[in-house]
């Protein structure tokens, strides 16, 4: 998709934020409500996060997770040999055609992939599809742009110096921000009882320095780095320190990220039936 980074190609050096939205797949975790034996799919996990956290945590559970670049899925797949984890595996797989039966998963998770994906709605028929009767998915959306400055400040400083299709995404991040917007998109996808919370998050860095070092080296931006003329490169890293004021608290630096939107939902009631070859869920609502 114009203006996204090329995932694959930066996987090797994701997880140089990976500690950050740690925090938000914890509130998914929590709201999914695992229980021991169920089959839980994460869609769009990136390296691997959510997945293997749930896989380290819950060694009774069957973990999938899939994602649309081949890179990030690799890196996924190495991590969890390296560990040791035979509950977890990682298959290269887009949202909007998932290759799993219906009702297969007891439990789906995505943080921060739904308003990425090619065909966000088409996405979501495919999450509600695979979840089994009675089943819970957890969905972490990016808030409004007004409430993501760090993805508005790279927008703004790139607009002056690249053609449309190669800006950050902004438009595309924030999407699903608008008041149900999301419960909308997932109630046409055939979900219901869904509920919506808005959290804060922050990005916390012990230097303007060190967060400039991570967004070089993550290689989030190569692609509108490279295409800058060598004239504009350094001027754009001299614009950040003027907004350094606005969000400089004390002794260290915060990323206000800004909110997200978590999602809990579940099966509708016209599939809270039994089918053949899947065993009825406990102690959910139905």
């Amino acid at each position: 998709m114009a203006g996204e980074p090329d995932w694959g190609a930066v996987a090797e050096k994701f997880d140089l934020w990976l500690p950050h939205p740690a925090p938000v797949g914890e509130a998914l975790i929590g709201k999914l409500q695992v229980e021991l034996g169920q089959r839980v799919l994460d869609v769009a996990c990136g390296t691997g996060e959510p997945a293997l956290t749930l896989a380290r945590r819950w060694p009774e559970l069957e973990v999938e997770g899939v994602d649309a670049a081949e890179g990030m899925v690799k890196a996924a797949q190495a991590k969890a040999e390296r560990e040791g984890l035979s509950n977890v595996r990682f298959r290269t797989m887009p949202a909007e055609h998932l290759a799993f039966a219906d009702a297969s998963f007891h439990r789906v998770i995505c943080r921060f992939g739904v308003m990425l994906f090619q065909d966000p709605l088409q996405g979501l028929k495919e999450m509600h599809r695979v979840l089994m009767p009675g089943g819970r998915v957890a969905v972490a959306v990016w808030g409004s742009a007004d409430s993501l400055p760090s993805f508005r400040w790279h927008h703004e400083a790139f607009r002056e110096r690249l053609p449309e299709e190669l800006l950050p995404p902004l438009e595309k991040v924030a999407s699903l921000s608008e008041p149900g917007a999301l419960e909308r998109l997932m109630e046409q996808a055939g979900f219901r009882k869904v509920e919506v919370e808005s959290r804060q998050v922050e990005y916390r860095f012990d230097s303007f320095d060190y967060y400039w070092n991570t967004v070089e080296a993550s290689q989030v931006l190569a692609r509108r780095f490279q295409a800058l003329p060598k004239s504009s490169s350094n001027r754009y890293a001299t614009k950040w320190p003027s907004w350094r004021g606005n969000i400089l608290p004390m002794a260290g630096w915060w990323c206000r990220t800004g909110l997200w939107r978590g999602v809990e939902s579940k099966a509708p009631a016209d599939r809270d039936r039994e089918r053949p070859g899947h065993l009825p869920l406990q102690g959910l609502p139905r």
